[in-house]
This record gives structure tokens, C-alpha cells and sequence, in this order.
């Protein structure tokens, strides 16, 4: 009987416990955000990705001629290889293995450049989205905003993606 009182009165806690815990996550104000949705909705990330793209032109243009020449030059070899001495054909060799080295090293330092540039700049933007989260969190009185990848379910009601991308567009 010692024991089913122990048990009894240890099972009454727990419970009390539990409930006074999920009542105060009750109190709670939990907001959800989608940072991809956002990324892709927003017009800046328009506008940097033309920036971005115009600050390369030049860089990917060289790419582009350097593919054409070692294609133009492993053609030439396949279609002329029957009359041409063996010094033409070595020195074409030379000159494709030379055009394909610098392709590597332009195509090595233009990922890099790019890639830091592209960080760089998505840094900026989720400055700006993390500004417009913690202002619509100020302002509505959020207690807690998780990212939705974090989440295994929220309801659709919880998410504020929208006011987000909202606030984030009227941003400069």
C-alpha cells in the first residue's frame, strides 16, 4: 500500500509538472520564417544577381573564347592530323595543353572572385532580413521566430514569411 501511495503521489507531480510546463509554452508567441522563400522573393536578390552578372561579363567572355579556341584547336587537330608533320601536330598539342592551363587557372580565379563576391553580398541581404525579423518581433511580440528547415511542423499560421518579404522589399 506503502508503495502504490509513493507511486500514486510521484505520477500526481509529474503530471502537474507537465501541465504548468506546456501552459507557460502557451504563453509563448512562436513565429516561423522561410529564409529560402524569402532570398527568392525579394527584389534585391534581383538586383544583385544582375549586378553580379554584369561585374563578370567580361571575365565569363574570356571563359567563353578560351572554350572556343581549345575546341576550335582539337578540331583542327581531328580533321587535319592525316596532313600535318608531326612538329605541326606537337606544336598543336602545345598549344591546346597551353589554352586548356590558362582555361584552369581563369576558370579557378574567376569561381573564387565570384563566389566572394556572391557571399559578400548575400551577407548584406540577410542583414537586412534578419533587420526585418527583429523589428516585426518587436513589434508583434514574438518570444521565439525558428527557421522553418529547423521546424518538423508549424501551422501556416505561425509563419511570417510574408510580412517579412513585405518589410524586406520596402528596404533599400
Amino acid at each position: 500500500m506503502n508503495k502504490f501511495i509513493k507511486s500514486l503521489v510521484m505520477t500526481t507531480a509529474a503530471s502537474s509538472m507537465l501541465l504548468a510546463g506546456s501552459a507557460m509554452a502557451a504563453d509563448q508567441k512562436i513565429g516561423v520564417v522561410n529564409f529560402q522563400e524569402i532570398m527568392g522573393k525579394i527584389p534585391q536578390t534581383a538586383v544583385v544577381m544582375k549586378q553580379l552578372e554584369a561585374e563578370f561579363k567580361d571575365d565569363k567572355a574570356v571563359l567563353a573564347q578560351l572554350e572556343k579556341d581549345i575546341k576550335y584547336f582539337q578540331e583542327k587537330k581531328e580533321r587535319d592530323a592525316s596532313v600535318m608533320s608531326k612538329k605541326e601536330k606537337e606544336k598543336l598539342d602545345k598549344d591546346i595543353a597551353k589554352k586548356f592551363q590558362e582555361y584552369q587557372v581563369k576558370g579557378k580565379e574567376f569561381q573564387q572572385k565570384s563566389g566572394a563576391r556572391q557571399q559578400q553580398e548575400t551577407t548584406k541581404i540577410i542583414g537586412l532580413v534578419r533587420q526585418a525579423i527583429d523589428n516585426i518581433a518587436a513589434k508583434d511580440k514574438y518570444d521565439l521566430i525558428l527557421e522553418q528547415k529547423a521546424v518538423v511542423f508549424a501551422k501556416p499560421k505561425l509563419s511570417i514569411t510574408n510580412k517579412v518579404i513585405e518589410k524586406v522589399s520596402k528596404l533599400k
